[in-house]
């Protein structure tokens, strides 16, 4: 749905992500029926992906309603299926629901992303971790990061999804990666002894830092890896 590639370096361990608008593909086939032999696992991780999509495109700095819209709604339809497709892998309305968030994520991100993907592509390109699952266990360590940039933004798609306010959709957050069962943290994705300072430097460098709406410096990305791999939500130490 998009026209943009990641590569990941074998010798350095770097992705990159490379744009030509003739990477756009003329037809995208989204068929339910191909996926419902995903692991549960894949399920969720994708999932999350989608929701990281339509969640960092929204709160992207600039002006683009119609992404704004686009994102929104794909928030709506992955509260409405991911829960119930990983409960039940055959539920082909489910699964087509997440295959519709996928690609309105693709599309919204045009807009922009931020660190939630600047921070999982070198823990991904390095460590060899699922991005998706990735995405999933930083989404909330960059929510509470962002919050002062993002608030009315967030309170706004509370609204969409029937919660009340930032506090609401973060907890909707917590909540939804538990019950699917993505990890807390990324030392429970199996990374080992991360090297935070290279993790921050690589962070800063990729091209989805600059559509976050703060712009956080190598030591600030530095310490949210630290967060994010220990599980420190206490934004007040």
């Amino acid at each position: 749905m998009g026209r943009a590639s990641v590569i990941t370096n074998s010798d350095t361990h770097i992705k990159k992500v490379i744009f030509h608008p003739k990477m756009m593909p003329s037809v995208v086939i989204a068929d339910p029926e191909l996926t419902v032999g995903l692991p549960k696992m894949l399920t969720a991780a994708t999932g999350m992906d989608a929701l990281a999509h339509c969640l960092e495109a929204f709160c992207a700095p600039g002006y683009h309603p119609m992404a704004d819209g686009i994102a929104a709604e794909g928030i709506r339809m992955v509260h409405k299926a991911l829960l119930r497709v990983v409960a039940e892998p055959a539920d082909i309305e489910a699964r087509g629901d997440m295959l519709v968030a996928s690609s309105m994520g693709a599309t919204a991100f045009q807009k922009g992303l931020g660190s939630i993907h600047a921070l999982s592509h070198p823990f991904g390109g390095i460590y060899g971790a699922h991005h998706g699952a990735l995405n999933g266990v930083i989404m909330p360590y960059i929510l509470l990061a962002n919050r002062s940039a993002i608030e009315a933004k967030v309170d706004y798609l509370a609204t969409v999804i029937g919660v009340k306010g930032f506090d609401g959709f973060f907890d909707w957050i917590l909540n939804l990666r538990s019950e699917i069962g993505i990890p807390n943290t990324l030392k429970d994705l199996g990374i080992d002894d991360p090297d935070y300072d290279r993790i921050g430097a690589i962070a800063i460098e990729d091209p989805t830092h600059s559509g976050n709406p703060i712009a956080f410096t190598v030591q600030e990305y530095a310490d949210l890896a630290k967060r994010a791999y220990l599980g420190n939500l206490n934004f007040n130490t």
